[in-house]
């Protein structure tokens, strides 16, 4: 007679079977993130003297030169993802989230459930999307007898690979700027031919149908090897109470007159902003849910209190940046990522130029996790590749955008904010990750090679 767990065992598919080897191979193997950084770096100061003949110390002084070379992108991420966590912890957006998670009992309905709030997020503000997919999947966790809290957290971070075609994508939103750097290149590029186009419109829709069934499916059915959320492991966030105390500057500091008048101040701004022929930008986004965060709270000082929460959930953003910062600037200054774009180049055609920019683009986002930054090194190459080949300019442009969201999965430094929520370890979800990465090559794959043989 076979006990529960041999019974379960046998039933194991051959997807779930992969998540354990992944995810046991990632708990032997896996250092932490900062780690992960430091061995990136070393890394690419060899390739850079191998391949581009760099001496040591010439690499060393790439190294220092860029470390500090992203400050301004950085401050803008640092903005747009605490933005986006304070939007996320609104008792508005918390109340409903609240709602959403306490209708779900089933392990597999809540692993949907987190991929799609984590997608849809994402695809609105990557920001904010980031941080509600860890903050669903925990809540689920707590609510869902029988969940298996790691997947939970990666299915909820997984949401994040459409974020570089969502309204906030960096890409899509420069090539739409007047005055970006590649406008005398190709022009201007409005957001109809890029986010809003039927090709990018139909891949979302296929991701959000088909990555939050397959992640379902990879939830164990070992009920031995579930690991539920443990309470104690969550990090504790502090909220300020209400200050009975009559005084001037406590009624100030909890005056909802305040904050609902500058939240409405800066919602007439965009208004006129928009009707004036303002187009999105990084700056616009992190504008409005800056102050739509600061109009849902209407206290100051509770919004403080969130701002104060996010400062912590950014923290190893702020810390690891320069680290990446740094092997960008080896990668240009050596002029290791204009050969190694140059070398998809030569192998392209019109119309398989898009799915080589999204190949390259994957492949350099594991050195340098930035679409922006990441794009002003690639992306001049691929368009003038662009132009002599006759190739698609949207469909190269964004390809390379599709390539770094799609990278995101095992590139460890966007989910640092999640498993800064989750009290969870990288290794603890990167097995789950790297199942996710199989599944969305071939979904962006196909994507972009239907866009260039078509467009």
């Amino acid at each position: 007679m076979l006990t529960e767990t041999e019974y379960s065992q046998k039933r194991r598919g051959p997807l779930e079977t992969s998540a354990e080897f992944f995810t046991n191979l990632m708990e032997k193997y896996l250092p932490d993130p900062l780690v992960i950084a430091m061995l990136l770096t070393a890394l690419t100061m060899v390739l850079a003297i191998i391949f581009q003949g760099s001496s040591p110390l010439q690499v060393v002084d790439f190294w220092g030169d860029g470390l500090w070379g992203l400050l301004a992108f950085t401050m803008q991420m640092t903005i747009i993802l605490l933005a986006g966590y304070v939007l996320a912890k609104t008792p508005l957006v918390d109340r409903f989230l609240e709602y959403l998670t306490s209708q779900v009992t089933s392990p597999r309905v809540a692993i949907i459930v987190a991929t799609l709030v984590g997608g849809m997020g994402s695809w609105l503000n990557w920001g904010f999307g980031l941080v509600l997919g860890g903050i669903v999947a925990q809540k689920l966790a707590k609510n869902v007898k029988g969940l298996h809290y790691p997947l939970a957290i990666a299915a909820g971070y997984s949401g994040f690979a459409v974020y570089g075609i969502g309204l906030s994508g960096s890409v899509p939103l420069l090539l739409a700027t007047p005055g970006n750097f590649v406008e005398g290149q190709i022009g201007l590029i409005p957001l109809t031919e890029t986010i809003f186009s039927p090709y990018l419109l139909v891949t979302n829709l296929v991701v959000m149908i088909v990555l939050p069934l397959f992640n379902s499916l990879l939830h164990p059915k070992d009920p031995a090897r579930i690991k539920e959320l443990d309470p104690s492991t969550l990090p504790t966030f502090k909220r300020a109470p209400v200050v009975d105390r009559k005084t001037i500057a406590n009624s100030l500091n909890n005056s909802r007159i305040i904050g609902i008048g500058f939240g409405l101040i800066a919602l007439l701004f965009s208004i006129r902003f928009f009707v004036s022929g303002g187009t999105l930008d990084l700056n616009t986004v992190n504008f409005i849910f800056l102050f739509l965060g600061i109009l849902l709270f209407a206290r100051p000082a509770a919004f403080i209190d969130a701002v104060n929460d996010g400062v912590r959930i950014v923290a190893g953003i702020i810390i690891q940046y320069p680290f990446y910062a740094g092997i960008m600037g080896i990668l240009t200054a050596s002029g290791l990522a204009v050969a190694f774009a140059d070398g998809f180049v030569a192998i392209s055609t019109a119309e398989t130029l898009p799915f080589w920019s999204f190949l390259s683009g994957g492949i350099l986002n594991l050195l340098m996790p930035s679409g922006g930054g990441q794009f002003a090194v690639q992306g001049p190459v691929m368009l003038e590749a662009a132009q002599a080949l006759g190739a698609n300019n949207a469909a190269t442009a964004l390809a390379v955008q599709i390539g770094d969201q799609w990278t995101n999965m095992v590139q460890p430094f966007w989910i640092l904010p999640v498993l800064a929520i989750s009290g969870l370890k990288l290794r603890d979800v990167m097995g789950y990750l790297l199942m996710i990465l199989v599944l969305l090559g071939v979904i962006f794959a196909g994507a972009v090679l239907i866009w260039g043989f078509t467009a």
